[in-house]
């Protein structure tokens, strides 16, 4: 039986600390205020005194109101009617839908065995070209994308969620303004794409502790999906929002903060969170993009800085664009080879010559007179930003390297391109020659 306890000690915001024993870190209690009912979550236990973050707030509690200690952690519901549907950070339907209560499952568990993972080896085509061709995801990783406020992060990711290669696309957001949430429900039902999704949606102004549990409910969900042998997608934005929520309740307790207030475990938090990533070796898998603002542009903040050492590279989006130099995949080279032969060749060649047309532009910024290797490589600068690096882009990886054939053979000539001989032989387009 359920214990019951209606003696708050004391009400701190929305933290509120009971005298209880047999109560576990993470259990779900059911708090009866004149307002209704709210969940709140046991997130600090000193001896018998037990501290819960209360979802609906702090308002309208009083030191008499009843607590029901539900004697588990917070659950979610996991089956197909999942699919299409909308969910707030503490599990219930905002799609106006019917709430889900079958088949729950715990969330917030611990990473899958080792032994029952397998290197990352398959391609996640997404059909644009700076992430398909020069920084390929890879099934089963883990990368953010790093950006700073204002860049359009969100929309980067309705296009991957539409386009991307993925049985069921799982979608997190955390501290979203509402026109942002509207701007996912709307873009995917448009697109068709809502039919094999899922979001868990928290807004800025919805309850602090909802915000924490949106990765652990996508994770959750998704790694059921994973288990029943489909490859899934997680997205989920924005990590600083939910590293700002920790923040935030830890100032409450009262815990000593660590780098600019940060509680002092945001590593593990972010790393319990990004290693749910995995390929089964006899299931599905689960991959993961999670955009990461950098507040005013710095890469050493303690967010960004902190992920850098969980994943496996990242994306950086600047100016609207996925920036070649600042991205950077670690796992591409798993799968480069399997896709086209001159896959890598290619890559390595464009991005080399991107690099040259970044120092023409800078030396004709400062007068200096331009050769015609100089206007060449300006050609190919503009034409390379615009048809390989702009977002609208949608292609298959095919196309795209197809595609860098032609602008090679538009703006140079073979013998300046660097590229092998046998595979100009194969690739250079014919009516270039």
């Amino acid at each position: 039986m359920n214990k019951v306890y209606s003696k708050i000690e004391s009400i701190t915001g929305s933290v509120i600390t009971v005298r209880a024993d047999g109560v576990k870190y993470n259990e779900l209690a059911e708090i009866t205020t004149r307002y209704g009912k709210s969940l709140a979550e046991v997130n600090k236990i000193d001896g018998d005194l037990v501290s819960l973050q209360v979802f609906a707030g702090g308002r309208g509690v009083s030191t008499g109101d009843e607590i029901r200690f539900l004697g588990h952690e917070m659950q979610v519901s996991f089956s197909d009617n999942l699919l299409g549907r909308i969910f707030s950070g503490s599990g219930e339907a905002r799609d106006n839908g019917p709430a889900l209560a079958e088949n729950l499952v715990p969330i917030g568990g611990p990473s899958v065995n080792p032994s029952k993972r397998i290197l990352a080896n398959r391609m996640l085509r997404t059909g644009i070209p700076m992430i398909d061709m020069f920084n390929t995801l890879v099934v089963s990783q883990k990368l953010p994308i790093f950006s700073i406020s204002g860049e359009p992060y969100n929309q980067l990711l309705a296009r991957i969620a539409m386009q991307a290669d993925a049985d069921v696309i799982v979608l997190g957001g955390m501290g979203l303004k509402y026109d942002d949430f509207l701007f996912f429900k709307k873009t995917l039902e448009d697109g068709g794409s809502l039919s094999k999704t899922i979001m868990f949606m928290h807004t800025a102004a919805d309850p602090t502790v909802e915000c924490q549990k949106i990765p652990d409910l996508s994770l959750a969900v998704a790694e059921q999906f994973a288990l029943q042998g489909k490859d899934v997608l997680v997205l989920l934005t924005d990590m600083t929002n939910y590293a700002d929520s920790m923040k935030e309740i830890a100032i409450t307790q009262e815990q000593v903060p660590s780098n600019r207030g940060y509680p002092g475990d945001l590593y593990s938090q972010l790393a319990a969170r990004y290693e749910k990533a995995v390929d089964f070796a006899d299931s599905g898998s689960v991959t993961i993009l999670a955009v990461t603002t950098m507040p005013g542009d710095d890469v050493t903040h303690p967010v960004p800085d902190n992920t850098g050492y969980i994943t496996e590279g990242q994306y950086y989006l600047k100016g609207g664009r996925i920036e070649p130099f600042g991205s950077l995949s670690r796992l591409k080279q798993n799968v480069n080879g399997k896709t086209r032969k001159d896959h890598r060749a290619l890559m390595d060649a464009m991005i080399r010559l991107y690099s040259s047309y970044k120092d023409t532009v800078e030396k004709k910024s400062m007068g200096f007179m331009m050769s015609k290797w100089d206007e060449k490589l300006l050609k190919y600068g503009e034409q390379f930003e615009k048809k390989m690096m702009d977002l609208s882009v949608n292609i298959s990886l095919e196309e795209a390297l197809d595609l860098g054939w032609k602008i090679l053979a538009d703006c140079f000539d073979r013998s300046e391109t660097g590229i092998k001989t046998e595979l100009l032989d194969e690739f250079w387009p014919k009516t270039a020659e």
